[in-house]
């Protein structure tokens, strides 16, 4: 299992904890979408959390949407998850090309600007959860630790890192996301803070050679760590032919009228996978047929 997701408990169930390796669906994401290093260290880290995220969801049909909105040069990020570890996304403008931050680091935060994070979980219910917060500082692992302390009222440490290669292709991704349930004793909080401040980044625990687990035996071990669960975690798009063309029939009969007037194959592409769908003009023609029958 190439990228994987371990879900556990510790102190008692005082603490819950995530930790993923997704190097190859970055990496995946990466050649698909042909982003920059900059653009590939945002989108690999939202993929990231997004993958982890949508675990903790319970249907089979939940879908969980992180979005960023930013006024930076990258405009923007949308990352959408399942619960089976199976995680899609794009970037706004993933050619961005930005000089490294003051220490020397892919400027993440300075590509994104200021702008609002936006959490949707659609559960089936009428109306899907959406909580909302502004970008602390647009590094999006302390994003989303201000969104979880602000719109869900849990204490939670989020780190997220992309190491690249010389040829910018993906060398290590990953992160985790340790949370404090209800309840938890000052005794357990400060332990914990004290040995999340030991640790500099996730991806140079990786780049040694640490697995999901031993970066969580190294956090959570004095803690009586408990894995429950390890998950497949992969870059999934749905998109299909079929689904595209579901997509042209709802735009109108008299949309779809006036590209087969123009006589031209036209080509739909999809966000997050990148895929180009073509349609000839006779396709183009049976599908207005289908219009005009619903």
């Amino acid at each position: 299992m190439a990228d994987y997701i371990i879900r556990a408990t510790a102190a008692e169930g005082q603490i819950r904890a995530f930790a993923a390796t997704t190097r190859d669906l970055v990496e995946y994401a990466r050649s698909a979408h042909n982003t920059s290093p900059v653009a590939t260290a945002a989108l690999g880290r939202l993929l990231t959390a997004g993958a982890m995220m949508g675990v903790t969801m319970k249907g089979d049909a939940d879908i969980l949407t992180i979005k960023i909105q930013g006024d930076g040069p990258i405009g923007g990020l949308t990352v959408t998850a399942d619960s089976k570890g199976r995680v899609k996304g794009y970037v706004f403008n993933p050619e961005v090309m930005l000089p490294p931050n003051e220490k020397g680091k892919l400027d993440v935060g300075g590509a994104l600007g200021v702008g609002v994070l936006s959490v949707i979980k659609d559960i089936g219910l009428k109306e899907p959860y959406v909580g909302q917060t502004i970008l602390v500082s647009g590094e999006i692992a302390e994003d989303l630790t201000y969104y979880y302390a602000t719109s869900e009222q849990t204490p939670s440490s989020v780190a997220l890192g992309v190491l690249m290669n010389k040829d910018n292709t993906v060398r290590q991704a990953g992160g985790f996301i340790i949370q404090l349930m209800p309840g938890a004793e000052e005794a357990v909080i400060d332990k914990l803070e004290k040995k999340l401040g030991e640790i500099s980044s996730v991806t140079a625990l990786m780049d040694v050679g640490n697995t999901p687990e031993t970066i969580l035996e190294y956090v959570l071990g004095e803690f009586g760590l408990e894995i429950l669960d390890k998950i497949p975690a992969s870059f999934y798009c749905n998109c299909e032919k079929q689904r595209v063309a579901k997509a042209l029939i709802s735009i109108g009969r008299k949309e779809l009228q006036e590209m087969i007037d123009e006589g031209k194959e036209i080509e739909v592409n999809c966000h997050f996978c990148n895929k180009n769908y073509a349609f000839s003009v006779d396709e183009l023609k049976e599908l207005l047929e289908l219009a005009t029958r619903d």
